[in-house]
């Protein structure tokens, strides 16, 4: 059923009164889009949305009071709107994993990076969704936006459409968007309409075109922000700048008996089945022989080629650097805008972009791991954060990983992202010293149901130390060098590359020294005191060629780097900075005799 200009206000009224009882119960919120934008969330959810086949995405996330009350006039079991902003109740802002909210939204641009990634997600999946996305001025002044914008004009997802709530108006004033949003929208390759976002039927109208495109839609819907309201088109309507009594008036004015009797309609209506999910397709993957002396980005790249050939069902992809991250591989196939039958995506030198993607693609069931540089994971931070917050198993796949990456200097010499990493909650960090450690963390990341994980891997090649038989890898750290004596005086924690260097120290130092491995933190806090008691023996000393505050979590003390790289050959700077198995077990010394 089709519903028209009439019966689309009636139900944008009742949208517009059930979101302000949730501002009035919680006190707290934003007013302004809930009154200018209930036209445009009213038309597609009455007269687009395919329920359980169609997915919905506000990145305007602060207008979630807005989103709320329209799902639940249209039958989502998302709970009571007077738990609006309340402890256990309806958050602030949208978090994936209500019914109806397909992403966490809220810092800006990054809904539009997420419908990007669902758009793309259900192409690969074949399936005949569409994705719409409401988003605001604030949005389109984000870079993270108009990188994922330019990718799906390239990538031409003609299933996905961008409705604009175009009021002309953020907090601080007039909204800081380009002169001509329409014009860079038809240059990044999307169709663009114009309509008044106050006119439900003409949003439904342009939304019903968009479906016979070749190309993504953008529909510009002009609208007022607070409208009906005393600060109606001003700043002060963002937040909520009404007072009580206002808000009952405007409540009682546009609220309608009729629209709820129609929403009613809409609830009732079949929700179509979800799709079973396709299995990983891990059982067959052969780890491979490795050379001696070699990277753990190569390794990594012989076990992501073993996996696709054994037919794993991932999805990759890399900012312009695949082949330096060793993700594009023999039997990576890449997908293009008219075929998306293959397993790869170059998303251009797009990083933030990228990880934004990966979490929309993720939300709609598919396994995704994109790469680039480990200094570089500055610039996919904030969607790395909410993978994390919403429990998406995104895999970061993270190269460069030390000072030795030499002549390219301290611009691409990463020292304190792998403390930043390990400090975001619920990600597992993985640096692995050999193919046995690369293959678990491969493994471990993709078995992962609710947590994001980063793969972390060396350019430099290095002497591979061998893992015994048996250990307990899968429990985060582990003695990979076990001491010639019974009594351990010190232990040497080391991961990825250090590895070989703790255990030259150890020659040096004598019988009575262990190495541990430890290729993930998070993996070994979560185990019991007696297994940490086992591995943390006598004086406890970490060596990474990264920042050393974190690593007194578990040592007496640490060899590290507080201060930026040089340019300069690797293995001389790694020396140059105290990275030498001599140097480092005079220090040693010094310090156990103390």
């Amino acid at each position: 059923m089709t519903y028209d200009a009439n019966a689309l206000k009636d139900m944008a009224g009742a949208v517009r009164a059930d979101a302000l009882r949730a501002l009035l119960c919680a006190r707290s919120g934003h007013a302004g889009i809930v009154l200018g934008a209930a036209d445009i969330i009213t038309a597609i959810f009455a007269n687009s949305m395919r329920r359980g086949i169609d997915r919905f995405v506000l990145s305007a996330g602060h207008g979630s009071a807005l989103l709320y009350a329209t799902l639940k006039l249209a039958g989502y079991k998302i709970g009571g709107l007077d738990s609006f902003r309340k402890i256990g109740g309806l958050p602030g802002h949208p978090e994936y994993g209500i019914d109806g909210v397909d992403a966490t939204t809220g810092p800006l641009g990054q809904g539009v990076a997420n419908a990007v990634g669902i758009a793309l997600g259900e192409k690969i999946q074949k399936s005949n969704a569409r994705v719409y996305c409401i988003c605001g001025d604030g949005d389109l002044s984000e870079g993270v936006a108009f990188e994922a914008i330019s990718f799906a004009g390239r990538y031409k997802l003609n299933n996905l459409v961008l409705l604009w709530d175009d009021n002309g108006i953020t907090i601080d004033g007039v909204a800081q968007t380009d002169l001509n949003v329409p014009s860079r929208m038809a240059a990044a390759g999307w169709n663009v309409v114009s309509v008044d976002g106050m006119d439900g039927e003409q949003v439904s109208h342009a939304i019903a075109d968009s479906h016979r495109m070749q190309r993504p839609t953008f529909i510009q819907c002009k609208t007022v922000i607070g409208e009906y309201s005393s600060r109606a088109g001003t700043a002060a309507a963002h937040g909520l700048a009404l007072d009580g009594a206002e808000l009952d008036s405007l409540i009682k004015k546009l609220d309608s008996a009729n629209g709820r009797k129609l929403w009613a309609n809409v609830a009732a209506q079949p929700v179509a089945p979800a799709l079973p999910q396709k299995p990983l397709g891990l059982s067959h993957v052969k780890t491979p022989v490795a050379p001696s002396v070699i990277s753990t980005r190569e390794l990594s790249g012989m076990y992501l080629d073993a996996m696709l050939e054994s037919g794993a069902n991932i999805i990759g992809g890399s900012a312009d650097l695949g082949h330096s991250t060793n993700v594009h591989v023999k039997n990576s196939v890449n997908i293009t805008a008219g075929n998306f039958n293959g397993n790869y995506i170059d998303y251009g030198v797009r990083e933030h972009a990228m990880a934004a993607i990966m979490n929309g693609m993720a939300a709609c069931g598919l396994r995704p791991y994109g790469s680039t540089f480990l200094v570089f994971s500055d610039y996919m931070r904030p969607a790395m954060r909410l993978s994390a917050m919403s429990g998406l198993p995104v895999i970061y796949v993270l190269t460069h990983d030390s000072i030795a990456v030499g002549e390219d200097g301290p611009t691409h010499q990463p020292i304190e992202q792998l403390a930043s990493l390990r400090l975001i909650p619920n990600m597992n960090v993985f640096r692995p010293c050999n193919m046995i450690e690369v293959a678990y963390s491969w493994r471990l990341a993709l078995l992962e149901k609710s947590r994001p994980s980063c793969i972390v891997l060396s350019r430099q090649k290095f002497r591979q130390i061998p893992s015994p038989n048996g250990a307990e890898i899968k429990r985060g750290a582990y003695v990979i060098q076990a001491a010639k004596s019974a009594r351990v005086r010190i232990t040497l924690v080391a991961t990825g590359a250090e590895v070989p260097l703790a255990v030259d120290v150890a020659k040096i130092l004598g019988d009575n020294v262990q190495v541990v491995s430890m290729p993930s933190v998070e993996r070994f806090r979560e185990q019991g005191a007696l297994y940490k008691q086992q591995i943390l023996r006598g004086f406890v000393v970490a060596i990474e060629a990264a920042s050393t505050t974190p690593w007194f979590e578990f040592a007496d003390a640490v060899i590290g780097l507080n201060r930026f790289g040089i340019s300069g050959n690797g293995a001389a700077v790694y020396s140059a900075y105290g990275f030498d198995a001599n140097q480092i077990a005079r220090e040693i010394i010094s310090k156990v005799k103390r």
